[in-house]
């Protein structure tokens, strides 16, 4: 999978970053009485692990960086909130720093632009509270797969299915506080191709070499590593079998452009599907319908992400930068 990465911001105003990383305090004030933060034991919205384990076996050493690692500032809460991430296939390793000049004479730069266009700034569908920030067609968290996306805009060719009728189907919020249009779900039918992914875990590496040569340079290392794990888990992954979309042995791995945050490489979401069951078990995964981002991952970490991710059902702390339920939106610890 080679992707471009597009986000949609929750309908709600964004919360600022001292309430974002400050989620187990609460703020209380009597009259001109000097303020005061009151800890609250609020346990976590899903199972946790403090560290990542030790590998079990040799793994590529972390390559040398071109600019420093961010080691100090708190990962959590360092995730910007969003609904949706769209992910467009490119089949590239890597784009340059602006994705919407990129791709030219090729679907899926029509494709970006023609969203962009539509979505961001001055677009017909653009709203301050639920806006595009970055491009890609799978759809997380609703975990849906497009094989195909009409790139031609409204305007430009007789089409009874646009591009705008994709944005209105699956991109507009479901509902709006701000009187701003909202998601069309009969929509959906013109779309019959799609596929609800339910099986196949999902994991994405930030390799945007052209905007940040930190993810660009440990990208393709984790790449390589993660494909090696989780084959010798008994899953497939894309460079062994590319006609596959969901399975239970099959998993998705790839490379995407800019998620924010190149001071904390490698960046990696992993995406749980709602019918995926813990391992060895019939019991649905703790995770299931989620969305986990981590950051500070290097090789030495990878086996660690799949045991105690993808087949524990456990969020590791240390490298918790945040997470999206497609259900409950943004989740902090």
């Amino acid at each position: 999978m080679r992707a471009a990465s597009l986000y949609s911001l929750p309908s709600i105003s964004r919360p600022n970053r001292s309430a974002a990383t400050s989620a187990r305090l609460f703020s209380c004030t009597s009259l001109r009485s000097n303020r005061s933060r009151i800890p609250l034991d609020i346990p976590p919205p899903f199972p946790i692990t403090k560290t990542c384990p030790e590998p079990s076996c040799s793994c590529p050493s972390t390559p040398s960086m071109p600019a420093p690692i961010d080691y100090d500032q708190p990962l959590n809460g360092t995730m910007a909130a969003y609904a949706q991430q769209l992910l467009i296939c490119t089949g590239q390793r890597d784009w340059t720093s602006r994705i919407e000049e990129d791709g030219q004479g090729q679907n899926w730069g029509e494709l970006v632009r023609g969203l962009k266009s539509l979505l961001g700034r001055g677009g017909k569908y653009a709203d301050p509270f639920n806006n595009i920030l970055t491009a890609s067609a799978f759809l997380f968290p609703s975990f849906k797969y497009f094989p195909s996306v009409p790139v031609n805009l409204p305007d430009s060719a007789p089409a009874t299915t646009d591009l705008s009728t994709f944005v209105r189907a699956f991109l507009l919020p479901i509902e709006s506080r701000h009187g701003g249009q909202i998601r069309d779900q009969a929509l959906a039918a013109e779309f019959p191709d799609a596929v609800d992914l339910q099986h196949s875990p999902v994991v994405l590496i930030c390799g945007h070499g052209g905007r940040d040569m930190r993810c660009g340079v440990m990208a393709p290392v984790l790449e390589t590593e993660f494909q090696r794990v989780l084959q010798s888990k008994g899953y497939t992954s894309a460079g062994s079998d590319n006609s596959v979309v969901d399975s239970p042995e099959h998993a998705h791995i790839g490379l995407i452009s800019h998620v924010g945050g190149h001071k904390y490489a490698g960046n990696v979401i992993v995406y749980i599907p709602p019918g995926m069951k813990e391992a060895g078990s019939s019991s649905p995964h703790p995770l299931a319908g989620k969305g986990i981002w981590y950051g500070r991952i290097e090789p030495k970490h990878v086996q660690g992400v799949v045991e105690e991710t993808i087949l524990g059902g456990k969020v590791i702390t240390d490298h918790f930068r945040g997470a999206v339920d497609r259900e409950s939106g943004v989740l902090r610890l």
